[in-house]
């Protein structure tokens, strides 16, 4: 049952994509979508039996690599940790596969679409359930390579493609420093198998190295060296300016990667490491600034977006900083937590926007839209419990979650904890405002359409409504269903087991009332607020922008962090490269080499061709100088 939940979608993939032609559309769509299906059937009955009888195995399917201490082998590792993604990613995949029924209906490239989602869940199935770094480093590979399939999907469209590549690009960047780490793994312990380093790490926690010039305690280099990777993936500051530019994929693409599963690997990696991070203070240090560094950026650029799914992309981006710094303050069980609940509410909104860009003919700009809550009715209430869940309004599932992190944050005793529950109140403020801000002008007040009349625009097709639906349900009921297994203290022994380690156990005071009720508060305030700010008095936000210009066009350009690493690192790269083209390659290597070799022949042979004149008396005078020379040589000798 356990190598079927991996080895189904990879038989999708294949049916899909080699014999997508043959099959037809339909049939690739329904052969896709089903196997997928009984996939996460699969998984949760996999996951209801680590709950209720502590089922825990490491399948061998295959042995991989052995060559000297090096053991390798192909293998699904089922624990607590690895179920719950298990759950995520397969549900989320199989109801984006039945949503692309309906979403990718006019699409000529069907089978291909529904081929590349298939083995983009596979690969990220490899991932989560890896009992080693190579088999996992595959798999982080396996979704990095789908995603600029994914991505650039429609590559007849120029600004796709260039997505796509960035997206590549960013992503090799962390994944470079995420191989550094896996080489140091096998340096300093001679095995990449989880078990065997996790056992080790005690052993090496004074062991210093020099890296770069800089003496650094090993486990801290490991960590920090795995972040790197996590940071390209689940990008977070600096790595993160791939994930707005990938919206340009369809909209399932977005649901299925950049808000449910790819997104989240970056956060699987620090939690599943949490044996080395937990010996590393520098390492968790750097992750909570980072973090929440993150949800507090990722917030701001939100608030003045007009693309509809970069939007919720940004609020990807920062509820991923949520789950980072709790992992950095030792809260990993709240993060996976968090990365559950998430994927429901965030793959609804994903979907919900491309019910709204579906009935708005390709639209995506909000400014461009409004007035239509009557004319989508389904679409808009599913999008209004998403955001609800989003914005941590109380009893959803977002609630549980989201104030979890902030609780355990503050309850950590560390400055960094402190500031990072301090920045997680502001930034669900934040997140609260750029989410009713969507809401209220996409739905509410007039409509601002020029090109589609509002009769045009039409409720999406059942295929489309039925997996909104379904995700609506764990957005509402997953927070309170799950919370006491996944962060009571009694859940911590019972359910993570050895999946996770604690060194120190997570703090079972209370933070004081008023703390609890400060971010429920905020986010019910902010409902109103933004009704006022975009419906009611719409001139207003306007104002504020052109009385605070410097500020809206820092927001609005996303912190200039395109445009700094235009000006500091490709346009210098640029320049270098087209000097060592033009100079080295050009006149050295082709002037002295090939070029310059072939002038020389070319030009004696030209010379030596005028002795080829055809007149017997000067054929008759270079053999008398000829056999002069010689003889003046032979007399001087």
């Amino acid at each position: 049952m356990e190598i079927s939940i991996i080895a189904l979608p990879l038989i999708a993939a294949i049916t899909a994509g080699f014999f997508g032609k043959y099959i037809g559309d339909r049939n690739s769509e329904i052969i896709t979508s089903l196997l997928v299906s009984i996939s996460a059937v699969l998984s949760v009955l996999v996951f209801y039996e680590v709950i209720v009888n502590q089922y825990e195995d490491n399948i061998v399917i295959a042995t991989w690599i052995n060559s000297g201490s090096l053991n390798v082998n192909w293998s699904m590792n089922i624990d607590p940790l690895s179920a719950v993604m298990l759950v995520v990613v397969t549900s989320v995949s199989a109801l984006v596969h039945i949503y692309s029924i309906g979403y990718m209906s006019h699409d000529p490239h069907k089978p291909r679409f529904m081929a590349y989602l298939s083995l983009f869940t596979f690969a990220m199935l490899m991932l989560v359930t890896a009992d080693n770094f190579i088999q996992l480093f595959f798999g982080w590979e396996g979704v990095g390579l789908c995603s600029y399939f994914l991505i650039g999907f429609w590559f007849k469209k120029e600004t796709a493609n260039a997505a796509a590549i960035k997206a590549f690009v960013v992503n090799r960047v962390g994944d470079f420093g995420f191989a550094l780490g896996i080489f140091l793994i096998f340096y300093l312990f001679g095995t990449v198998n989880y078990s065997e380093v996790f056992e080790q790490i005690p052993a090496i926690i004074d062991k210093k190295l020099l890296f770069l010039g800089i003496e650094i305690k090993a486990v801290d280099l490991i960590c920090l060296l795995l972040f790197i990777g996590a940071m390209g993936k689940s990008a977070q500051i600096f790595l993160h300016t791939w994930l707005p530019d990938a919206m340009e994929g369809p909209t399932p693409v977005s649901a299925l990667i950049h808000a449910a599963t790819m997104v989240t690997a970056g956060v699987f990696l620090v939690v599943r490491c949490s044996p080395i991070f937990e010996y590393s203070e520098l390492a968790l240090n750097v992750v909570t600034v980072v973090g929440m560094t993150t949800a507090l950026f990722a917030a701001s650029v939100a608030l003045v977006q007009t693309d509809i799914k970069k939007i919720i992309a940004y609020s990807t981006c920062s509820q991923l900083g949520y789950m980072f710094f709790a992992a950095g303050v030792g809260a990993y069980n709240v993060a996976m937590f968090h990365l559950f609940t998430h994927a429901f509410f965030k793959a609804l909104l994903f979907l919900g926007s491309g019910s709204v860009i579906h009935a708005f003919k390709d639209e995506q700009d909000i400014n461009k839209m409004g007035g239509v809550w009557k004319k989508l009715p389904y679409t808009y209430t599913l999008m209004i419990i998403g955001t609800l869940a989003l914005t941590g309004f109380p009893l959803l599932s977002g609630f549980y979650s989201k104030d979890a992190i902030i609780e355990f944050a503050f309850l950590s005793g560390k400055t960094t904890g402190y500031y990072a529950a301090g920045i997680g109140i502001f930034t669900a403020f934040l997140t609260s405002i750029y989410s009713w801000r969507l809401i209220f002008k996409t739905f509410h007040g007039k409509y601002n359409n020029e090109e589609i009349k509002i009769e045009e625009t039409h409720e999406s097709p059942l295929v489309m409504l039925i997996p909104l639906i379904l995700l609506s349900i764990g957005a509402i009921f997953a927070g309170f269903t799950f919370k006491e297994l996944f962060i009571s203290y009694d859940g911590i022994n019972k359910f993570w087991n050895s999946s996770i380690l604690f060194l120190e156990p997570l703090s079972t005071d209370h933070p004081p009332l008023w703390f609890l009720l400060l971010t429920p508060v905020l986010v019910t305030i902010s409902i109103p607020l933004a009704y006022y700010l975009f419906v009611k008095n719409k001139e207003l936000p306007s104002q504020i922008a052109n009385v605070n210009k410097p500020l809206y066009e820092f927001l609005l350009n996303k912190w200039y962090f395109d445009e700094l690493y235009e000006n500091i690192i490709i346009k210098p790269s640029k320049r270098f490269g087209l000097f060592l083209w033009k100079f080295f390659d050009i006149k050295v290597i082709d002037g002295f080499g090939p070029d310059g070799i072939s002038a020389l022949i070319k030009k004696f042979s030209l010379k030596a061709n005028k002795f080829q004149s055809g007149y017997i008396y000067q054929y008759a005078f270079i053999m008398l100088l000829g056999f002069s020379a010689l003889l003046t040589f032979l007399i001087v000798k």
